[in-house]
């Protein structure tokens, strides 16, 4: 049996979720907030990050270690190509895409979606290095139609967790989405990923975490005003 721990906010849990439910896997889901200090959880992912995974009985954490574990465990339908070299091209795709995309967009996530504020510095700096790396990471793709070529494999679930995420980062931080000006044109592309009852899975059930959670930040919101004018 498996178990996938973490929270659909997270855009790496659903790209795990998104290959279990492409494989046709029986699994059960736990919500888990980042960062816990919990000793049984920092047991199966001793940063405290999500996703993780148990697998008979076993701990898994990093989400890509996680894909490629089910993918040997269950190569059916297979992900990745047979191909040796293949194979690997699409894992490429996949650590470029979180090495220089994600992680580096990721310094903006603050800004852009949870109210804080990014230094101009960093601001800089990122659009420096998203610029280069993604005009990179073009020379990789090819969306025809899917990322590595005619067939969804694992590199389509990581540019699923990645793309749309860093698009609206920057737009949002940045007043730009440096990942269509660098003339990825990703939303054609995501459409496209629409279409698979997997891919809308996991939208659906990521829309309904995110009002639930939007719903409870105001709920909380309205909480703490009323004490503070019951206070005044």
């Amino acid at each position: 049996m498996i178990t996938l721990y973490g929270s659909s906010l997270s855009n790496y849990y659903n790209k795990v979720k998104l290959v279990l439910l492409e494989k046709g896997l029986p699994f059960t889901e736990e919500l888990q907030r980042t960062r816990s200090a919990d000793e049984a959880v920092l047991a199966a992912t001793p940063l405290g990050k999500i996703p993780f995974v148990r697998i008979d009985g076993q701990t898994l954490c990093e989400s890509q270690v996680i894909v490629d574990c089910l993918e040997a465990k269950f190569p059916s339908p297979p992900l990745v190509p047979a191909d040796p070299v293949g194979a690997a091209k699409v894992r490429e795709l996949c650590a470029f895409m979180e090495l220089y995309v994600e992680l580096v967009g990721r310094e903006l996530y603050g800004e852009a979606f949870f109210g804080g504020k990014v230094s101009e510095e960093v601001k800089a700096s990122v659009r420096a290095r998203l610029t280069k790396n993604l005009a990179a990471f073009k020379r990789l793709v090819k969306f025809s139609p899917y990322i590595a070529g005619a067939d969804f494999t694992l590199a389509d679930a990581a540019a699923y967790a990645t793309l749309p995420t860093v698009a609206q980062a920057t737009k949002a931080a940045l007043g730009e989405d440096l990942v269509a000006a660098a003339g990825i044109d990703w939303k054609p592309y995501l459409k496209k990923l629409g279409e698979r009852p997997s891919v809308q899975r996991v939208n659906a059930e990521r829309k309904r975490d995110l009002e639930a959670a939007e719903a409870a930040t105001a709920a909380a919101a309205a909480k703490a005003g009323a004490e503070a004018q019951l206070k005044g």
